[in-house]
């Protein structure tokens, strides 16, 4: 069962034509960590459909959210889920308001695409699905191919094939190399050096 390891909550936002690997991995990994994980629906009930047609219940609404009791913000990829992340104002306006507060915004494979809109990866490094590198560019940032990518405030990570890496790398961020570890090696994972 979960034990809370923080009082620290993340938010992982799930909207239909979510990737379920960087979505489904990312929420199981901060789990196993003790951190308290929200599952978000942008839609107005709290079941949303994968990418691939799996059909999930998450914990609550975009609309039932206190943003201000959250302190993590996390948007997995794939497609439309991408664009409909991007496409809504709440969504946009927390992430903006925490990227400005110095709070920490994760995103993988194409949602980095979201923060580069929002001007929020000017000068910044980021990695991102390969489909969307223009975008970064365009949007300012320094592009570079690592797994994961921690900028201050900002983690981006290029994918599917990324998202224990990210995931760790948020465990990292919250609690500690130790615990990011200690995850690591109880799933029999083991990262690059």
């Amino acid at each position: 069962m979960f034990d809370a390891k923080t009082e620290f909550k993340t938010a992982v936002f799930f909207a239909d034509g979510f990737e379920e690997i960087e979505a489904l991995t990312v929420t199981d990994i901060l789990c196993r960590a003790g951190m308290p994980t929200l599952t978000v629906s942008l839609n107005d009930k709290p079941v949303v459909t994968s990418s691939h047609d799996l059909t999930i219940v998450t914990d609550t609404t975009i609309d039932s959210v206190r943003f201000d009791d959250i302190g993590m913000l996390v948007l997995p990829g794939g497609m439309p889920g991408t664009t409909r992340l991007g496409a809504s104002p709440l969504l946009t306006g927390a992430i903006t308001d925490f990227a400005g507060k110095g709070k920490p915004v994760a995103a993988i494979c194409a949602a980095p695409s979201i923060l580069a809109d929002l001007g929020l990866l000017k000068g910044k490094t980021a990695a991102c699905h390969p489909s969307v590198e223009e975008r970064l560019l365009e949007g300012g940032a320094e592009l570079v191919t690592d797994p994961v990518v921690t900028d201050g405030n900002i983690i981006t990570s290029r994918g599917m094939g990324t998202a224990i890496d990210f995931a760790l790398a948020l465990v990292k961020r919250c609690l500690g190399q130790a615990e990011a570890d200690r995850i690591a090696s109880a799933i029999v994972y083991r990262t690059e050096e």
